[in-house]
């Protein structure tokens, strides 16, 4: 394991940091991100779970905000729902440096918080990242 990393969002502080600064969504979420949230008449829930990811992802690379672009981490869904991470560019050069080659992911929510666990796993760990330059 190359690193573990959890975060929590407050969900009634998130909602308002999207309705003062609307322009936050594109700078922190991919289109398909963004896309899949809104899909709900309050995406509120489904981007504060792929911020927490995002966190993360960055705790468990020992990284800080800033560090790499929110954008070049992407939380997708599997057909069945299971949620994954995708690195791209900056985030797939730091991911690849320490070693990593499979992220396992898990979101949760209740009407309040969002969370996210990432475990990076390395070289020994087997399978594949999937990275994207």
């Amino acid at each position: 394991m190359v690193g573990i990393g959890t975060d929590l969002v407050d969900l009634d502080r998130f909602r308002r940091v999207l309705e003062r600064t609307p322009g936050v969504v594109a700078r922190l979420f991919t289109d398909a991100e963004r896309a899949y949230a809104e899909r709900r008449r309050d995406p509120t829930e489904r981007l504060a779970a792929r911020f927490a990811a995002k966190e993360a992802a960055l705790k468990a690379l020992g990284l800080g905000i800033g560090a790499v672009p929110f954008r070049d981490i992407e939380v997708v869904r599997a057909d069945s729902g299971r949620p994954a991470l995708v690195m791209h560019a900056a985030a797939a050069a730091a991911a690849a440096s320490q070693g990593v080659r499979r992220w396992h992911l898990t979101l949760s929510h209740t009407d309040h918080i969002a969370q996210a666990i990432a475990i990076a796993e390395g070289l020994d760990g087997g399978g594949s990242c999937e990275v994207i330059s």
